[in-house]
């Protein structure tokens, strides 16, 4: 089996797809953007592909969802992957001479109490992992790296301090995705992208109350545009119950006779960490 993941090494990203995959051994494509790993499982390179699709801080990831639709894919599982930000050093570093901190923006931001606290300057990079090993190949004690324990162990870093976030509370989800749908009897959520048949005052209130009088659970709501016409939008809607129940198929048949089109996006259960 061939994986697809979001590089470099390094990145809470490949650690994910490590952790989803440990038990498969797979062979591993590394690519440099969410992009490229949709095209390598579209374009048959890949059986899967991981990539993140929601942050707890950050929020949706778009260019994951636009993506899902552009290339005709399929979610076939989904992993929690708690985010948990450390401050890497290079051996010998100590907390109290670390002036500068290296990271990219997100990491930073959500550590803004921490580096005031510090008192250090910061400097961007394009990924926690590259800022990770610019501090390993940069022989300094003064600097550090805002990044996860994963990259402290892939580039030899020492963990300076632990959990170093502003808020504790830090999740990134990931999915996993095919080229072609799988039926799962045991799947426990359902992602569908909801294209209203018509733009009206109150239509996603319309779509809503579709599961609402079905009793299913909604755990996600997104709007994208089009892309056809301005101020026209397709909704993304994840629910608490899989394509293969009674209800499920009830409220894609009612969505269908409101002259809504309704596609199944996946139909998985959640991996935690």
């Amino acid at each position: 089996m061939k994986v697809a993941y979001l590089g470099p090494k390094g990145t809470f990203s490949e650690e994910a797809a490590f952790r989803y995959f440990e038990s498969d051994h797979p062979d591993w494509t590394m690519c440099d953007t969410i992009f490229d790993v949709l095209e390598a499982v579209k374009n048959n390179q890949v059986d899967q592909g991981i990539v993140p699709i929601e942050n707890t801080i950050e929020g949706t990831i778009n260019v994951t969802i636009d993506g899902l639709l552009s290339q005709g894919l399929h979610i076939e599982g989904e992993l929690i992957l708690p985010i948990g930000m450390y401050l890497l050093g290079a051996k010998d570093t100590k907390l109290e001479n670390v002036k500068e901190i290296w990271s990219i923006p997100p990491a930073l931001s959500q550590c803004q109490d921490y580096i005031h606290d510090l008192k250090a300057v910061v400097k961007h990079f394009n990924s926690t992992a590259s800022a990770a090993k610019a501090v390993k190949e940069s022989g300094r004690h003064d600097v550090a790296a805002i990044a996860s324990e994963w990259a402290g162990q892939v580039f030899g870093l020492n963990i300076l301090d632990r959990n170093i976030q502003d808020n504790l509370v830090n999740h990134t989800r990931f999915i996993v995705m095919t080229k072609e749908q799988k039926v799962n009897a045991n799947a426990s959520k359902t992602m569908l992208v909801v294209s209203p048949g018509e733009e009206r005052p109150g239509v996603l209130s319309v779509i809503l109350n579709v599961f609402s009088s079905l009793a299913i659970n909604l755990t996600w709501i997104e709007s994208r545009p089009t892309k056809k016409k301005l101020g026209t939008y397709r909704f993304f809607i994840e629910a608490e119950l899989g394509a293969h129940e009674m209800n499920m198929k009830k409220a894609i048949t009612i969505l269908e006779t409101l002259g809504h089109h309704a596609r199944v996006l996946g139909s998985y259960s959640t991996t935690k960490l």
